[in-house]
């Protein structure tokens, strides 16, 4: 399971090859009848910086999302600790 760190954690390139336990807490869109998350968390290891226009924290892959959120929301409100 992989991701790409955003700024806020990049550390000049000293992110890549942690790994951050990501917990699914809540959808960006404000509807409080459809929660995205499936429960649980997933680890995962930063291998990359997120793209132009990555506004969160950590971008996770697509099999990393799957396993926490539902593939269908785009975005996620997360937790994460480094472990």
């Amino acid at each position: 399971m992989i991701a790409a760190a955003s700024k806020a954690i990049w550390d000049d390139k000293g992110a890549c090859g942690r790994k951050y336990k990501v917990k699914c807490i809540g959808g960006t869109n404000g509807q409080a009848n459809h929660n995205p998350c499936r429960g649980g968390s997933v680890v995962v290891k930063i291998v990359d910086f997120c793209p132009a226009g990555c506004q969160g924290t950590i971008d996770l892959s697509q099999e990393a999302f799957a396993m926490i959120a539902d593939p269908n929301a785009g975005k996620i409100n997360i937790k994460f600790i480094e472990v």
